[in-house]
């Protein structure tokens, strides 16, 4: 796979969509949630005709903030899983990635006043049409102790939702699927800003 990677989030779909493609160009996942559920249950596949199914992303839970969203592959074979770290996101997005039981990653946004100035001004007539594109959030997606591995940012767009993640430090293919399902169900949590 070859950085930097592209998430796209389609704008006008009634069904949320996302797909994450490498510099040429090449899908590598395409997710389409499910409206109306209960206890969340994401499809991840390799294409947008959903051929090929690779991952699958479920909530712990049915309906919460906290809730755990486990990743597992074809065979059912746990992969991973994300959850964001309570209260302290209202302030400033903060998720956890896990392998097993262990933390591995955090995912923190770069600067919380963004999501400040966002709020406010998306609640003007028009207002959130322009947000879109004046304010950008970055993520950080940090191994403890060892610092930033990979970095999501927004790109100004009016119509639809981009997302560039750069790769900062090495990492194996098990880590970069946790982190890449992990920022796609970020994504997905996050929506509704920007």
């Amino acid at each position: 796979m070859q950085y930097p990677l592209e998430l796209t989030f389609k704008f006008w779909s009634l069904t949320p969509q996302m797909t994450i493609a490498d510099a040429q160009g090449n899908p590598y996942f395409y997710v389409r949630q499910q409206l109306f559920r209960l206890k969340e249950v994401i499809n991840v596949f390799a294409d947008t005709q959903r051929s090929q199914e690779l991952f699958t992303i479920k909530a712990d839970r049915i309906i919460d903030f906290s809730a755990r969203y486990n990743f597992s592959d074809p065979s059912g074979m746990v992969v991973g899983a994300v959850k964001r770290r309570g209260l302290r996101s209202i302030w400033k997005a903060h998720f956890d990635v896990f392998d097993g039981d262990q933390i591995v990653f955090t995912i923190e946004e770069e600067n919380p006043w963004i999501k400040v100035i966002d709020s406010l001004l998306s609640e003007l007539p028009f207002g959130n049409f322009f947000t879109g594109y004046l304010f950008n959030p970055t993520y950080l997606v940090n191994r403890p102790g060892a610092g930033t591995v990979m970095k999501l940012s927004k790109r100004p767009t009016f119509w639809s939702r981009k997302f560039i993640i750069h790769q900062v430090d090495q990492i194996s293919d098990r880590e970069q699927a946790q982190i890449l399902l992990s920022l796609m169900m970020m994504i997905l949590l996050e929506r509704n800003r920007g």
